[in-house]
């Protein structure tokens, strides 16, 4: 058989299984977008489109076996094109300078920062001195000491304050998170914190999203009124998507026994929801006297499982993972109604699907990834069992088998993307999940039904109670574990190329039909080998000049012990590395200081930390490079130096090793200049602000 006989019995034989690329090849268009270093001409995007959109209604044209690769091609011009309208539609002012001033708006979001503040977004916001046109669309203000003193913060109230903005940070190393990225598409357009307590007036809902936003507020009130502490924060994280009632050790032990996921509502709780209520609802109705036999209970039940869902929906606050949860669970209770398979490829790959147009910049976060990584994962092993027959165990032991299996699944189609994310491995997580698990199904969410049942009648603690025993057991568990030799274990994390290439090659085995699916495990353990092989840049300069991390043979020794701890947190979470700052900076070993000196192959490393070491530096020599934490003022000589103004244009700065040769690569040169990027050559100047806006008296 010749070569092109064989391409073409491989793709005839893909017959009836192609629908589960359209979301692969939709998903490629949006990375490819992405992953630009410039942002595409408009020609570009229109090109892109139109020739999608064509090329889509005349791929009959080209016959049964090229035409799934030109619809392939096309599908991928879509994806491009829905990603870039989407990042300009949601195009927002951001702030290019470090403000300091009164600041007023809207609250329309509370939760907590990593450090444990309350953190308050605003809209409609005002800045002294700052004109509309150049006035974030949303801010977002950590409350910090004297400020967490004030008035309580209300969703809807109007408040005051005077604090500190700028805008949202670069990524804390080359290639790493990009948090500019994120935050527009949140329309975030500054960050910052507050010391001063907060002034305002309460006002009622000016819309139906700030009304439930109230409605939710006041649940999860009520919801850690009845169950205090850690549980309560638990229970209302479930009930309504509010964690700012969980402390940062619960936090913690969750993440360690890998049962996290259970904090946040996402596929799981919206399945366990809809399956409750839906098999409620139909076991009623068949057992209606008269009407039970003569009626479609299975379609009643699941159209109203899927209202239940939406209610779900908008009390979680509809977030994107909850959003992507609801869409899953309504495609297969709309395929029940329509009597079709309701959990099948074809199924994910249309909730998939629709994620991805709807929210395009979604393919880039860990819970899209892993939330249909699990879907895909289980899906294809259950159907796999089911249509070979396959039984594991004797038929009274079903229920825990299928508990096992999904929990093993779950975690090892999870874990590399988990890892690449969080640089994290829980050990024992399948333990801590088989302990945790079931309660959600058996316990909790019949509970908090309940409690939603009966609060109309003022007895929602008793369902509230029997919930809170569930979370109890669950953050016992996890603690327990949580405590374990080893129960965490850290990797470094990977470049770019590796998880597309792990994803790639997992669903290549998933969905091509054939021998040639083992071309898929190949592509995975490739990655894995890059994945291993990558290696850490030897040094590391923060965007702001404030740190300066040097790898060594005990790990990387940081230039301060205290101060810029997000950096050096996610600098050493990225080297795999669980150490604290204050270990990491005794490595650097003794010296001065304010000064602080390291010698990296041909060149020397000098950071300068403060205005008082800045000021008595001497002239430098050309191998040197100064790292200086506040703004230099003088030339030092015939050396290079980076200091907040440099770096602003820069962002942060790696050197790494390619062969012998020493290259620095920054930040800029990586993620390069998009429409999101705030690099201040990109800003206009602060002295066109000269408008004065009323603020709130």
């Amino acid at each position: 058989m010749s070569g092109i006989d064989r391409v073409v019995t491989a793709m005839l034989g893909q017959r009836g299984h192609m629908f589960g690329w359209v979301p692969v090849c939709i998903a490629a268009g949006i990375g490819i977008y992405f992953s630009l270093r410039f942002e595409p001409v408009t020609p570009l995007y229109v090109g892109a489109g139109s020739f999608g959109g064509t090329g889509l209604l005349l791929a009959k044209r080209f016959g049964e076996v090229l035409s799934p690769i030109f619809i392939g091609i096309c599908l991928v011009g879509i994806g491009f094109t829905i990603a870039a309208w989407r990042t300009h539609s949601l195009e927002a002012p951001v702030l290019g300078w470090r403000y300091y001033g009164a600041i007023e708006g809207r609250i329309i979001g509370m939760d907590r920062s990593a450090s444990d503040a309350v953190r308050i977004t605003l809209d409609q916001v005002r800045l002294e001195r700052v004109s509309p046109s150049r006035t974030p669309q949303k801010v977002r203000i950590s409350l910090h000491k004297k400020a967490a003193q004030g008035i309580r913060p209300l969703p809807g109230m109007r408040v005051m304050t005077t604090g500190h903005l700028s805008p949202p940070s670069g990524p804390v190393e080359p290639g790493g998170f990009d948090f500019q990225r994120h935050a527009w598409f949140g329309q975030l357009g500054a960050v910052g914190y507050t010391r001063v307590p907060l002034i305002g007036l309460a006002v009622a809902a000016e819309d139906w999203k700030l009304w439930v936003f109230q409605i939710r507020m006041t649940i999860s009130a009520r919801v850690r009124e009845v169950i205090t502490g850690d549980v309560g924060g638990f229970a209302a994280a479930v009930t309504t998507g509010d964690r700012s009632g969980m402390s940062q050790e619960a936090l913690s032990d969750l993440r360690a026994s890998n049962t996290a996921h259970l904090l946040a509502i996402s596929g799981l709780h919206m399945g366990l929801l809809s399956g409750f209520v839906f098999a409620s609802l139909r076991l009623f109705l068949i057992f209606l006297p008269y009407l039970g036999p003569r009626i479609a209970a299975r379609k009643i039940a699941a159209g109203g499982a899927l209202l239940i869902a939406a209610a779900y929906l908008a009390l979680s606050g509809g977030n994107v993972a909850t959003e992507r949860a609801f869409i899953m669970v309504a495609v297969a209770l709309i395929a029940i109604m329509l009597n079709r398979r309701a959990i099948s490829l074809r199924a994910v790959a249309i909730a998939a699907t629709i994620v991805l147009v709807l929210r395009p910049e979604a393919l880039l976060g860990p819970g899209f990834q892993m939330s249909f990584a699990a879907t895909t994962g289980l899906v294809a092993v259950f159907g796999w069992m089911r249509d070979g027959a396959v039984q594991v165990g004797p038929k009274w032991a079903q229920p825990f088998v299928v508990l096992v299996i999904s929990s093993g699944v779950a975690g090892l189609t999870t874990a590399p993307i988990g890892a690449a994310h969080f640089n994290t491995v829980a050990h024992y997580g399948l333990v801590a999940n088989l302990l945790s698990v079931p309660l959600m199904g058996l316990v909790i969410i019949p509970s908090a039904v309940l409690a939603a049942i009966l609060a109309p009648f003022g007895l929602e603690e008793v369902g509230l109670w029997a919930m809170g025993f569930g979370l109890r057991w669950i953050l016992l568990v996890a603690g327990y574990v949580a405590d374990f030799e080893g129960a965490k274990g850290y990797v470094a994390g990977p470049s770019p190329l590796v998880l597309p290439m792990l994803s790639i090659g997992a669903l290549w085995l998933i969905l091509w039909q054939g021998r040639l699916r083992n071309f898929g495990p190949i592509m995975m353990a490739a990655s894995f080998i890059i994945w291993a092989s990558d290696d850490r840049p030897l040094v590391l300069i923060a965007e702001n000049g404030s740190l300066l991390g040097v790898m060594t043979d005990q790990g990387r020794a940081l230039s301060k012990e205290k101060g810029a701890g997000f950096v050096a947190r996610n600098w050493l979470e990225n080297d795999g590395d669980p150490s604290l700052q204050s270990v990491a900076a005794s490595l650097w070993g003794t010296g001065m200081k304010r000064m602080k000196v390291a010698q990296v192959g041909a060149y020397e490393f000098v950071h300068l930390i403060g205005k008082k070491a800045v000021f008595e530096f001497d002239r430098c020599q050309s191998d040197q490079i100064v790292i200086a934490s506040v703004e230099t003022q003088r030339d030092f000589g015939n050396c290079t130096v980076h200091d907040p103004k440099t770096l602003r244009n820069s962002g942060s700065i790696g050197l790494y090793l390619q062969g012998d040769e020493a290259v620095f690569i920054t930040a800029r040169d990586i993620s390069g200049d998009r429409i999101w990027s705030a690099w201040p050559s990109k800003q206009p100047s602060k002295k066109a602000d000269q408008k004065t806006r009323p603020i709130l008296k």
